[in-house]
């Protein structure tokens, strides 16, 4: 029996060029799905961008705002303090030709041990006590009694109180030591005496709480108007119809009440004394008699001008920002704490 093989089967012209055409067809309709794809996705992935930037810069808005101030606090504020504890490791006497030789923490171990660093903090603290009565105290009460003036006198009233505060420090020290001059001065002349005010080592500390608080009672009592001017009259009318007395009102409706602006006064207070006394003391007493009158700030500045030791006055100065950044952060503390907000 014989098995006849049939030919290898060829395609036919007509059929390879079928096969071609559909092959190309379908190379050209994955193209054009690839194509469809690619055009989707690119105004997809630009669309998002846009919208990224879009947020992006909404939420850059405020910090482009603080950016002018946050500038100027990092130049004049940060930026020195970093300087100034640098130099605090530093041994340098100010003069451009001397070499400044490194030290490390001898300047702090040094000003630790000096007995006029500890007497000068002593002497800020009672400066600073001294000074909360014409800051706190004083101006709470003339702020009371000035809602019982007559609103014609009223305006007459505030200038009187806030006038001092706009004489410049140091004319205020040249009038007060002519009225305080000994024998020939205004106020030994009243009290009959002779005794020698700025010069004497048990009054000179006083006269200089004296003057500095003649000069901040009018800003106090401003700040205090203000917080009574945002109080409502609501409760004080609530409580007259409940029966309450004027005292009572006072207790325990407006001085809760304006707990805020009271803490706000002790803060500047006890932030800003050493400051603001500078001047008067510059002009008055020069950090004496026996440095009675020689405060914190008075002696970093002494150390540095008067004694040329720029190493010691600027570790001085750094002691003294870290004291009172702690204190300003207790008082914060206390004042969140302590304080009735009108909510």
């Amino acid at each position: 029996m014989f098995v006849v093989e049939s030919p290898a089967r060829q395609d036919r012209p007509g059929e390879a060029d079928a096969s071609e055409g559909d092959r190309r067809n379908d190379e050209t309709s994955s193209g054009a799905v690839s194509s469809v794809a690619i055009g989707t996705s690119a105004p997809t992935r630009t669309a998002r961008y846009r919208s990224f930037a879009r947020r992006a810069g909404r939420s850059a808005v405020p910090y482009l705002y603080l950016a002018p101030a946050l500038a100027l606090l990092v130049i004049w504020t940060y930026r020195p303090l970093v300087q100034a504890f640098e130099l605090s490791t530093y041994s340098w006497n100010l003069l451009p030709s001397a070499p400044m030789r490194p030290v490390g923490t001898a300047n702090y171990e040094r000003l630790l041990d000096l007995p006029a660093f500890r007497d000068s903090l002593w002497r800020t603290v009672v400066l600073i006590a001294g000074l909360l009565p014409f800051t706190v105290g004083l101006p709470l009460s003339l702020a009371l009694a000035g809602r019982r003036v007559r609103p014609r006198a009223r305006t007459i009233y505030q200038a009187f109180i806030f006038t001092p505060f706009l004489v410049a420090p140091v004319a205020a020290a040249a009038v007060w030591r002519w009225l305080l001059h000994p024998g020939g001065g205004a106020v030994d002349r009243v009290l009959g005496s002779d005794h020698n005010w700025v010069y004497d080592a048990d009054t000179a500390q006083a006269v200089i709480i004296v003057i500095t608080g003649w000069q901040l009672l009018g800003f106090a009592v401003l700040v205090v108007w203000a917080g009574l001017a945002g109080i409502s009259p609501d409760y004080d009318e609530a409580a007259r119809v409940d029966g309450a007395s004027p005292g009572q009102i006072r207790r325990w409706i407006t001085l809760p009440l304006l707990s805020p602006t009271l803490l706000f006064l002790v803060l500047t207070t006890v932030l800003l004394t050493p400051t603001l006394t500078f001047p008067l003391i510059d002009s008055m007493t020069q950090g004496g008699p026996a440095q009675s009158t020689t405060n914190i700030y008075y002696l970093l500045w002494d150390y540095a001008f008067h004694s040329f030791d720029a190493g010691l006055s600027a570790a001085a100065g750094v002691l003294l920002f870290a004291g009172f950044g702690v204190i300003a952060g207790l008082l914060v503390w206390l004042s969140e704490r302590l304080s009735f907000h009108d909510d």
